[in-house]
């Protein structure tokens, strides 16, 4: 196990170095001198060159990269060039916003699609299972931000139950952050359970075929206590990989959702970062929801060794 987690770690960090190399070339790339941006379109070209190198963008690339890397290992993210201010408050402020949006929102997918998934599993191939397939796909096909106005025009400017956008912040109190982000957080979760209520009715189906589910129905058992009790356990497998990825999704994905809402979180600070050529802000964040992202799935990794014992043994085994 030991040595199973020294590789997962390798490969954790030589991911982010990679993904660090792409977002960075990627980014330096994109048209436009952000200097020349900051002056105006009339400004004097000897002021932009100060300007730029104050910022020191006429530094040679590579030497940018390896810069903007060592102040990043030791958590300095710079400083916005619009904004004015350390890239990491902007971004811990921003987080507050787009990591509980996005686990209120994975909550949301998971508590809509568990049930989902059990009762189509539970009745597979019939009416029911037929009826809740197609109503999935139709979720699958909606887009979130098409679901998004149409929640605004329904429970904003029709029944007036939440506000159509903004948030108050959480030093107003929990609950009136939740509610600023109910709207948004529907929006988000509706494809997300769709998607994750059709992967989990396909892994209780495929375990409800093995011996020992066959062996519980001989007991006596009902095919739904049956999927509660003994199969979700193990198909739950599969299941964390789209929850995982849907976790990352959620997080790293939401900008049009915050776009809609006027939420003042990651998505919408990378959207302004990239109109206003703000190339500290966009790469920060971008690296920071790739981190993220890693991590996700090793802890996904880590769920599975400790959810399967045989998976454990297999790891021992290596």
């Amino acid at each position: 196990m030991t040595a199973w987690l020294a590789r997962r770690l390798t490969s954790l960090v030589l991911t982010l170095l990679a993904a660090s190399l792409i977002i960075f070339l990627m980014i330096e790339v994109l048209p436009g001198d952000p200097a020349a941006f900051m002056m105006g379109l009339n400004a004097d070209p000897q002021s932009v060159a100060v300007l730029r190198e104050q910022l020191g963008l006429d530094a040679p690339i590579l030497a940018r990269y390896f810069t903007w890397l060592g102040a990043l290992s030791h958590g300095d993210f710079g400083l916005s060039y619009t904004y004015r201010v350390p890239v990491g408050d902007l971004i811990v402020q921003r987080l507050a916003v787009s990591l509980p949006l996005a686990l209120y929102a994975l909550v949301l997918s998971t508590a809509f699609a568990f049930p989902i998934a059990v009762f189509a599993a539970a009745r597979a191939n019939k009416a029911g299972d037929t009826i809740i397939m197609g109503i999935t796909q139709i979720g699958i096909a909606i887009p979130n931000f098409w679901f998004a106005m149409v929640l605004v025009l329904i429970f904003s400017i029709g029944l007036q139950w939440f506000s159509a956008g903004g948030f108050p912040g959480w030093q107003g109190g929990v609950l009136p952050g939740l509610r600023a982000l109910t709207l948004p957080a529907l929006a988000l979760a509706l494809p997300q359970a769709a998607i994750l209520a059709r992967i989990m009715r396909a892994a209780l189906i495929e375990t409800l075929a093995e011996d020992y589910v066959r062996t519980a129905r001989a007991k006596g058992l009902g095919k739904t206590q049956v999927i509660w009790r003994h199969a979700l356990r193990n198909a739950l497998i599969p299941v964390l990989t789209i929850i995982g990825m849907q976790l990352s999704f959620l997080l790293a994905g939401s900008i049009i959702i915050e776009n809609v809402f006027f939420l003042p979180g990651l998505g919408r600070l990378v959207f302004q970062g990239i109109i206003q050529r703000d190339l500290v802000v966009v790469k920060s964040v971008v690296v920071v929801l790739v981190f993220a992202v890693v991590m996700i799935n090793f802890l996904v990794d880590l769920t599975y060794v400790a959810i399967d014992p045989r998976l454990r043994h297999e790891k021992r085994g290596k």
